[in-house]
């Protein structure tokens, strides 16, 4: 079994060329770019699929490779996934040849390989590059093709930051070299991603608003801030696809994503001090900016600012960076229940908020809207150990608070204030439970 750990990138077609030329100023071992074909399966039920699991096999110069991937880690566009890879013969599978540690029982399925069938491919040119950071072995390569399942098909320009050997943090220098240059963005969709989407059916893509963050029952507050920030991240990455695929409205969510970014950190701000995120929180402003401004979605998500915000949150994320400026009161806090932490703070909020709508604000909402969206936003990181039915119904008073001051419907305004501000606390610790 091999760790795969690699870096994504989106590449914009019309950059190509000077990434090419940039790439190889970087010194290494250069391959010129040959054909790949990988053929991916699956079941009629999705069996792999409802298994967190990726089966595929890659043919390169008459060899092939029978691959599975299992349940692993995605931040970002940062990948982290247990693989296993069988050389071949011939493009053929024979499942029996991996080892029973890759089945979810411990042993392959009896009928698995007779169920199995291809679903979609990926037919692109690779051209790699082979270099070294600080003693790490990384493999840079450039595809150039498309992803095709039945009638439907899509373009893929991608640079993908494989580490061979070595450190993590190699990948991330490098990265965040390459994102000094205009023509990336980080992607979370993968290859398999694209293609399963295709195979069924390319349904349009949907906005999909931030929901209550869920974590273990026995997570520390740290996990909790990683879960925050990792919501908050795949909400970006989501809604950013969707806005260059053309999906105007979706532009909204990304700021949005980008607040929640920045409302976590000021949720945990009393164990994480600012100064632990000074680079990150400078990046997202000017990125915020960029996006903001009437600039076309293309030009926005290929700056880099852009870029080199989100991979400064991931970077943020994969290394834990706060934990060089906790001190040892920190670091007692921050390995504490999130549970705890969470109704502490729901508590807060609530009162917060009861605070500053406890009587009509006449024309001076719109001034509280920012406080009123970043109250909404900690409820929903914090309020996941709760019924979700009853979270929600409490959470709607507020959102359509947010929605009426947003959109200047004055009477509306008052109907959710009222609502809003009379509803029993659903937490533990309350004062009312």
């Amino acid at each position: 079994m091999a760790q795969e750990i690699e870096l994504k990138f989106i590449v914009n077609h019309d950059a190509v060329d000077a990434l090419r030329d940039h790439l190889h100023t970087l010194g290494g071992e250069h391959h010129a770019p040959d054909p790949l074909l990988n053929i991916y399966y699956e079941t009629p039920d999705k069996w792999l699929r409802g298994h967190d699991m990726g089966l595929r096999i890659r043919g390169e110069n008459g060899r092939y490779e029978m691959t599975m991937k299992i349940a692993g880690r995605v931040t970002g566009g940062l990948h982290q996934r247990p693989e296993y890879n069988v050389a071949l013969s011939e493009p053929s599978l024979d499942l029996a040849q991996f080892p029973q540690e890759v089945w979810p029982n411990g042993e392959l399925p009896a009928d698995l390989a007779e169920r199995v069938q291809p679903l979609f491919s990926t037919d692109f040119y690779r051209e790699k590059w082979l270099v070294e950071v600080d003693g790490s072995q990384i493999e840079i390569a450039l595809d150039l093709g498309e992803v095709k399942a039945g009638e439907f098909a899509e373009p893929l320009c991608e640079l993908e930051l494989e580490l061979l050997s070595g450190d993590t943090h190699a990948v991330l220098k490098l990265a965040n070299q390459l994102v000094s240059q205009t023509g990336l963005r980080q992607g979370s969709l993968s290859k398999a991603a694209r293609g399963y989407h295709l195979a069924q059916g390319n349904a349009r893509r949907e906005i999909i608003p931030t929901t209550v963050l869920k974590v273990p029952a026995k997570a520390s507050v740290e996990q909790g801030l990683e879960a925050a920030m990792e919501l908050a991240l795949a909400q970006w990455q989501y809604h950013e696809e969707l806005w260059i695929r053309g999906i105007e409205a979706a532009k909204v969510d990304v700021l949005g994503a980008m607040g929640l970014v920045r409302h976590t950190l000021t949720l945990f701000g009393g164990i994480v001090p600012r100064k632990a995120s000074a680079h990150l929180r400078d990046l997202l402003t000017q990125s915020e900016a960029t996006i903001a401004s009437a600039v076309s979605a293309v030009t926005a998500v290929y700056t880099t600012q852009t870029a080199m915000a989100k991979l400064a949150l991931t970077e943020w994320l994969v290394t834990k960076a706060w934990q060089p400026f906790l001190d040892a009161k920190a670091q007692a806090r921050i390995a504490d229940s999130f549970k705890r932490f969470a109704d502490i703070h729901l508590s807060r909020h609530a009162a917060e908020l009861k605070s500053v709508f406890g009587q009509p604000l006449g024309d001076q909402y719109a001034d509280q809207l920012p406080r009123l969206t970043r109250d909404i936003d900690s409820i929903l990181l914090l309020a996941g150990f709760y019924d979700a039915v009853v979270v929600q119904a409490w959470l709607e008073n507020w959102q359509g608070l947010r929605h009426a001051i947003a959109t200047g419907q004055h009477i509306e305004i008052e109907h959710f204030r009222n609502e809003a501000i009379n509803q029993e606390p659903f937490w533990l610790h309350s004062g009312k439970r």
